[in-house]
């Protein structure tokens, strides 16, 4: 017995107290530890070690010259990558390349690719594999007989020894729906094929997303994946090359992490949709984030350090499970001979940094690692689905439970099947869940679960002498105030003998807009403080 073990025994020096909470501490790591072995587990299991098992791998591009010794990460905290792009060959549709350039065995030769996956393994190292990209065609695409997709895709696990792929849908890869279902047909063969004897394997999707988050596309790529019985580790978004999305409204940042927060929206109405029910921060952790760091293919898109530190921030608060960039090839400053950094290069940055200064950041403290990762299996949870049955309660809910008639301003929030939502402009009869995925086909914004122990919160209300009711034959001056119906509105315009019931018809023709809640809020204050002055008289 060893001398902690000897400790652990001797009861009289510790407390009860400090005995109890001591053994429920080795419990939780004993759990995490089996979790993490077994691969499988229920759906606290899956949150609690997707957290755990957040890992972060850059991309390789492995034609990309000059060569990037990927291996040498070995020697560096973050050694995982993930090796782009596995294409179609372009002489054999149905044969994998190394981005249409190397055959596998070429690849082994000249790029003594298969040397340097080893090397990179023996130093403690994980592989993944993406498939597609940008520049040519993922094997899908060309390949129409599914044995020999099956046969493509198998080589590739197999030559590698992969337990982790990444199908990166762009273009024809994305927008082909003949061959996103043979994909997704083969995919789900191959995986449900190697869990059958107890190996693993890992599929990721990578998709183009906007701050709206994923395009029709990008959602409709995603259920046929589901509906052909692929378990997804998750969805990659390519927080980069916004072009004409990033309006005045974003930054670099901010137009990422709106794009994550709508993906994750969009992720829970997709996996409800095809009957799988899961948590909020399960949801997260099957979310990636993959910036291109510095110069983007836009000239006025530049994702900075500074934007990587702060990303990962959220990234880590948020429960993301995995964190990628384009690429570690380009993660060092451009030589003096590289004129304009305005330019995207393939082998530099365009900012001032240190090498692996993005890597350095943007992976700081996800612990996981790309095997460790691969057994997680997604399950239903069971009481996210009951739960779907029941009522709201408006003893037990913050703010008023939706209703079909009631109207609601900008800013308001209510309650709907124990989630928050708060509306976007005013509404009437628009379900808050209604299962819309693109963010502008709905006038409500999720902002989280009713949380336990919750309470209504009082909302603020005007007294009803504040503004005079509103008459028919009263005429009203641009921004003059009025009740309607127990509602505050403001006119946009000069009026006469025009109801502000209009709003509910055409709000951009009416006369008249209602008040947002911060604007009744800032009406109170001025309330209080006049009241206070004239007190104080």
């Amino acid at each position: 017995m060893t001398k902690n073990e000897k400790e652990l025994v001797q009861e009289r020096r510790l407390s009860p107290l400090r005995l109890i909470l001591l053994l429920m501490f080795i419990a939780v790591l004993t759990l995490g530890g089996i979790i993490s072995a077994t691969g499988k587990m229920g759906n606290f299991g899956f949150s609690r070690a997707a957290v755990l098992n957040q890992w972060f791998a850059p991309y390789v591009d492995v034609t990309a010259t000059p060569m990037f010794m990927f291996q040498n990460l070995g020697s560096t905290e973050h050694k995982d990558v993930v090796l782009a792009f596995i294409v179609s060959d372009p002489t054999n549709s149905c044969t994998p390349s190394w981005g249409g350039a190397y055959t596998l065995d070429q690849a082994s030769e000249e790029l003594d690719l298969d040397r340097r996956i080893a090397r990179l393994q023996q130093q403690g190292g994980s592989v993944a594999v993406s498939f597609g990209g940008v520049r040519n065609n993922e094997l899908a695409v060309e390949c129409t007989d599914t044995d020999k997709l099956l046969s493509a895709y198998e080589l590739i696990v197999d030559r590698y020894n992969l337990n982790t792929i990444d199908l990166d849908l762009e273009n024809s890869g994305l927008t082909d729906t003949d061959a996103g279902s043979r994909r997704a047909e083969v995919i789900a063969k191959l995986q449900s094929e190697r869990r059958a004897v107890g190996k693993q394997l890992a599929v990721w999707v990578t998709l183009p997303v906007t701050p709206q988050g994923l395009s029709q596309d990008g959602t409709n790529a995603v259920e046929l994946l589901l509906k052909h019985g692929v378990d997804l580790a998750g969805i990659n978004v390519m927080t980069m090359d916004y072009g004409a999305s990033l309006t005045s409204a974003y930054t670099m940042l901010t137009a990422s992490e709106s794009a994550l927060i709508q993906t994750h929206r969009q992720l829970k109405i997709i996996y409800k949709q095809a009957g799988i029910y899961l948590s909020d921060e399960t949801l997260w952790s099957k979310i990636g984030a993959t910036p291109m760091i510095g110069q983007n293919d836009f000239r006025n898109e530049v994702f900075t350090l500074d934007d990587a530190y702060a990303l990962n921030k959220f990234a880590l608060t948020h429960g993301i499970g995995r964190m990628s960039m384009w690429s570690v090839n380009r993660d060092i400053m451009c030589g003096s001979n590289y004129i304009d950094v305005g330019i995207v290069s393939d082998a530099c940055s365009g900012l001032q940094q240190s090498q692996f200064g993005f890597s350095e950041l943007l992976g700081s403290d996800f612990k996981g690692n790309i095997d460790r990762s691969a057994g997680i299996i997604t399950t239903s949870n069971k009481e996210l689905a009951s739960q779907q049955q029941e009522p709201d309660d408006p003893e037990t809910s913050p703010y008023q439970i939706w209703s079909s008639t009631d109207t609601y301003l900008e800013g308001e929030k209510v309650v709907w099947h124990h989630y928050v939502y708060e509306a976007k402009w005013w509404t009437v009869g628009d379900l808050p869940d209604d299962p819309v995925l693109q963010s502008w086909e709905t006038p409500w914004n999720l902002i989280g679960p009713v949380l336990p122990g919750e309470k209504p919160i009082p909302q603020p209300t005007l007294p009803k002498d504040t503004y005079p009711t509103w008459l028919e034959t009263a005429k009203y001056e641009a921004g003059q105030r009025v009740f309607f119906e127990g509602v505050p509105y403001q006119a946009k315009w000069m009026n006469e003998g025009e109801s502000p019931a209009s709003v509910l018809t055409d709000s951009e023709s009416s006369a008249w807009m209602p008040l947002t809640q911060a604007q009744i809020k800032v009406e109170i204050s001025k309330l209080k403080e006049k009241a206070k002055a004239k007190g104080g008289k």
